[in-house]
């Protein structure tokens, strides 16, 4: 059983670790066994998580690397609970803190535990804790990939300032975001996505945004439409929403929907006249479009999942809201150490490691088995399975 959870899950993590400690640890139980999986997996998307134009110097400070100190023997799953490290660099014993920032956990935190030291609170809620989750979000990944499943994200945009969107997800060049200080996929609007995070710096402020998630290869059928919690898109918001700076969340055309007929609103099956029905491993029927997201009742429908997410500008400013010091009840301006002035690419890399993690225990909960060998297996035949239904 995970921590916090009443009900036994399939796979879960944990993590632990503060900001300014010496470093942060995740563990992943109920993993298969038979996983090839390298440090090296993991550590390529720690780095993704520390790029983007707009962060802080500490992510020059810090160079975050994976150590596994258990559930892997010879580069292999063993099916035990799975144990990463992530040392931080910038560790240390830091100073009290009373006045709580407008926008972060600070006040809340402190009235909860009872505290009039916030810097607990600071150091816990602290995006830092990210590192752990998106090494468990490149496990998850790992294993995705033997399913053909691969996640992506890509900034739509920075404060006021918003890219141009193609129309298909088949058209977005994610060797071009990955090599976008914005992880932009439009090349054009990167200089003033950038002109507008100098502006906000130089004015002692912070910028918000939107990112895009886009997970391609989903089969047909993970989740479920019988029970509440067992509805992919309800598990997907949630992991999205868990992730700090996250306000919001919409799945396929989301928020859009809310404004147009149902005849505009949902995504016509017609059939696939160009598929040879014989042809085992394709469908005979096809969508027009894919404003669901990927997902219909609860389940993947083997449309691409979509996922945006607004992203609030950074809650610690270099020029502080007033605030009020916890002593003494008398007004100051709220704390402020170093910090990032915008976080929408990494908090793209955070969610598609949240997203990752979904789709892991999804294909777990559906495919079943305690090995690589077996789950693929099963995973197959389920394939196989579809092309016959007609």
């Amino acid at each position: 059983m995970c921590a916090g959870d009443i009900t036994m899950r399939r796979l879960c993590f944990s993590t632990a670790g503060e900001s300014h400690g010496k470093g942060l640890t995740a563990i992943i139980e109920g993993f298969i066994a038979g996983l090839p999986l390298q440090e090296e997996d993991i550590n390529r998307e720690l780095k993704r998580r520390q790029g983007g134009y707009g962060r802080s110097s500490r992510m020059q400070m810090e160079e975050d690397r994976a150590e596994i100190t258990s559930g892997i023997y010879k580069g292999v799953t063993t099916g035990n609970p799975i144990a990463i490290f992530v040392s931080n660099k910038d560790w240390r014993e830091a100073d009290e803190v009373a006045y709580p920032r407008p926008g972060h956990a600070d006040l809340a935190g402190a009235i909860k535990y009872g505290l009039n030291d916030i810097r607990s609170v600071i150091e816990r809620a602290s995006a830092r804790e990210t590192v752990a989750r998106v090494a468990v979000g490149a496990v998850a990944r790992r294993f995705l990939a033997e399913f053909g499943i691969d996640v992506h994200s890509h900034t739509i945009s920075i404060g006021n300032v918003e890219a141009v969107m193609q129309d298909e997800v088949s058209s977005i060049d994610w060797q071009q975001v990955e090599r976008s200080p914005l992880h932009c996929a439009d090349a054009r609007f990167e200089k003033e996505m950038m002109n507008a995070i100098d502006a906000a710096r130089a004015d002692g402020d912070t910028l918000g945004g939107i990112f895009e998630v886009i997970a391609q290869g989903v089969p047909i059928g993970l989740g479920s439409y019988t029970n509440w919690d067992r509805r992919l898109d309800g598990i997907i918001a949630q992991a999205v929403m868990s992730v700090q700076s996250i306000k919001g969340v919409g799945i396929g055309s989301g928020f859009a929907l809310a404004s147009v007929r149902g005849a505009q609103a949902h995504d016509a099956i017609v059939p696939n006249i160009a598929v040879d029905v014989s042809d085992r491993g394709k469908l005979p029927w096809r969508r027009l479009s894919n404003r669901a997201g990927g997902i219909e009742g609860g389940m993947s429908n083997g449309e691409p999942i979509v996922i945006r997410a607004a992203v609030k500008p950074i809650a610690t400013l270099a020029n502080p809201l007033p605030s009020v010091d916890l002593r003494s009840g008398e007004a100051v301006e709220a704390h402020y150490e170093r910090s990032d002035v915008s976080v929408v690419p990494a908090a793209g890399v955070v969610a598609e490691a949240m997203i990752s993690i979904v789709l892991a225990e999804a294909c777990l909960e559906k495919f079943g088995g305690d090995s690589l060998k077996e789950t693929t297996a099963n995973y197959h035949n389920y394939l196989e399975s579809i092309s016959l239904w007609q």
